[in-house]
């Protein structure tokens, strides 16, 4: 096969001028019968003439198409920051002027692309759900500080296979992740705290190349509130229907008992003195469950903790080990009624009075509060259940010593836990964030 031969546009413009040039002198030279070497001669005059003015006829128009060139070039490898100097007032000048102000509108669309890439980056890196992104040849292109955290990963996830990261992971997420479908499923933390989470998949097209998206998020704290809400939601019905109940039942006693002074009967007095007894214990058990039900918003301020400890200790007998200047803010009646409840149980659990202590440290982010005891501590089943509102072992407990203190934490966006101790005993952890 032969090559065929691609001629420049200077070439072009050469070659049509010469011909254009050309064509007249041979046939003026063939009419009027010139020699030929006056044809040679006129011949290589002409083509010397028309090259050069077809070379400055095209020089402005091989410069603005060179010029066209290098910034499309530059569009190629990305670069939007270079303009073209060609600016003659011609028709070439125009286009590179339009070539310009596309440069200039496409360089500020990139910068706003940019700033909103990072901004969705600083999102979704602060994101409390772990995002994974991942190719079609199971390597990872995107996570986040929650990914990270959720496979124990202590460096970035990108360039790592998906699968060989799932090789040390909790089998429940390697099921879910396995299973591709969105669902629930539960891990155990270090804790040995049960955990439910929530796994969103998706497919998209990213750069010609299918990815998948994996998205985890936790939702025992949401189940929880929403657990907590509906109980509250019970006991506020509950609490209404006996106090329409038990102010009547108060108004006809007082009556019966003023009637019952004309009898002199000496059983009536005491069936009356244990119906305002038992009157006088429902509206106690009443007015407990509703200040579970309708605890007020924490009014944050410094908490004065040498005081607050030396109130405690006028109640409840207890060894204290504290960091010094701590400083958090929190409602401090709440704060003290919580740690009444623990000193309460950790007494009532079988612990001698010289084992229970109070522990309080602080770091840059959270302050926590450790209340230990060597009692009996609780059964798998018991911790499991024991901050749910009416769960309780005793036979004269309401239920909600720890429910309470669990809504006074989740108040001040704190978290509560209960672990049983290695040497016997129950220990219960509070985390509190500093921050006012």
């Amino acid at each position: 096969m032969t090559e065929k031969i691609s001629l420049t546009v200077k070439q072009q413009l050469i070659v049509i001028c010469a011909v254009a040039a050309l064509l007249p002198v041979w046939l003026i030279s063939w009419i009027t019968q010139l020699p030929w070497y006056l044809v040679v001669s006129s011949t290589v005059i002409t083509l010397l003439i028309t090259s050069y003015f077809a070379l400055r006829l095209s020089k402005p128009l091989l410069q603005g198409m060179t010029s066209l060139e290098t910034g499309l070039l530059n569009f190629k490898d990305g670069e939007l920051s270079s303009l073209l100097a060609y600016n003659r007032d011609d028709e070439m000048g125009r286009l590179c002027q339009l070539y310009n102000q596309t440069a200039k509108q496409l360089r500020q669309e990139k910068q706003s692309i940019y700033q909103r890439e990072l901004m969705l980056d600083n999102v979704l890196q602060s994101s409390p759900q772990a995002i994974i992104l991942k190719n079609d040849h199971d390597f990872i292109v995107y996570s986040n500080h929650s990914a990270r955290d959720l496979l124990g990963a202590k460096s970035a996830l990108e360039g790592s296979q998906l699968s060989q990261l799932l090789n040390t992971a909790h089998p429940q997420l390697i099921n879910a992740v396995e299973r591709g479908v969105d669902g629930l499923f539960t891990l155990d933390n270090q804790q040995h705290e049960s955990q439910t989470w929530h796994l969103a998949t998706g497919k998209l097209l990213l750069n010609n190349q299918f990815h998948t998206l994996y998205v985890f998020k936790q939702l025992t704290r949401e189940l929880s509130r929403q657990e907590v809400e509906v109980w509250k939601k019970v006991i506020r019905i509950i609490s209404h229907e006996l106090n329409n109940s038990l102010g009547p039942m108060s108004s006809m006693l007082h009556s019966a008992k003023i009637l019952s002074e004309k009898v002199k009967e000496p059983r009536l007095s005491r069936v009356f003195l244990t119906i305002e007894e038992r009157i006088k214990h429902l509206n106690e058990f009443v007015q407990g469950y509703g200040k579970f039900a309708k605890l007020p918003t924490p009014q944050s301020t410094r908490i004065n903790w040498p005081t607050l400890f030396q109130q405690l200790q006028t109640q409840w007998a207890f060894d204290l080990t504290q960091q010094q200047n701590v400083t958090t803010f929190a409602d401090q009646a709440q704060l003290e009624q919580l740690l009444i409840n623990l000193l309460k149980n950790a007494h009532e659990s079988g612990s001698k009075s010289e084992h229970i202590s109070i522990s309080l440290s602080q770091n840059n982010h959270y302050t926590r509060i450790t209340v230990n005891d060597q009692g009996k501590g609780m059964s798998e089943q018991v911790m499991a259940n024991a901050l749910i509102p009416f769960y309780s072992t005793k036979s004269t407990g309401t239920g909600l010593g720890l429910a309470l203190c669990r809504e006074i934490v989740e108040a001040h966006h704190g978290q509560i836990s209960l672990h049983n101790r290695s040497n016997g005993g129950l220990s219960v952890h509070i985390v509190l964030p500093n921050a006012e």
